[in-house]
């Protein structure tokens, strides 16, 4: 008798963890499409959730823009191979002053959405405003910054 109260007990819980993990991964799968881009000569605004950093933004939200030295061409094909270097991104938009990649987490499968906007050259370098953001969530444990910060070290 324990036996058999043991076993149903254990499948239940079996199908709650199951239940629930489903639901977490199809929240991961659900988020919407942010307001992405460059408007005015400005990447969007980050929102007042602390999973954003962005080199126009002011106060917890800032990061320092990329410099990165040769022309623009130059600037953008070095972006794009650290980028490349990166695991679990794809480049969604690829133009000549302006680069959006999607990076997509391993477990949940969050989409965190990271721009770059090529300023003009001068004096042989070139500064690139960056914007980093999650799709969903609150906090993303600074993940972004972190990740912007890599990109950085390797240009």
């Amino acid at each position: 008798m324990f036996l058999w109260f043991h076993a149903l007990r254990l499948g239940m819980l079996t199908r709650t963890f199951l239940c629930l993990w489903v639901c977490i991964l199809l929240q991961g799968c659900s988020s919407n499409m942010p307001n992405l881009g460059v408007t005015n000569g400005k990447l969007a605004a980050c929102p007042s959730s602390p999973n954003c950093v962005s080199s126009q933004a002011e106060g917890k939200h800032f990061i320092e823009p990329l410099v990165v030295k040769g022309t623009n061409a130059e600037a953008h094909e070095k972006v794009v191979a650290a980028i490349d270097s990166l695991k679990r991104v794809k480049v969604v938009t690829r133009e000549e002053r302006y680069i959006h990649a999607e990076f997509t987490s391993v477990v949940f499968r969050f989409v965190d959405d990271v721009e770059f906007l090529f300023l003009e050259e001068h004096d042989g370098d070139v500064v690139i405003d960056i914007r980093s953001a999650s799709r969903v969530g609150h906090s993303d444990f600074g993940v972004n910054r972190k990740r912007m910060e890599a990109i950085r070290r390797t240009l």
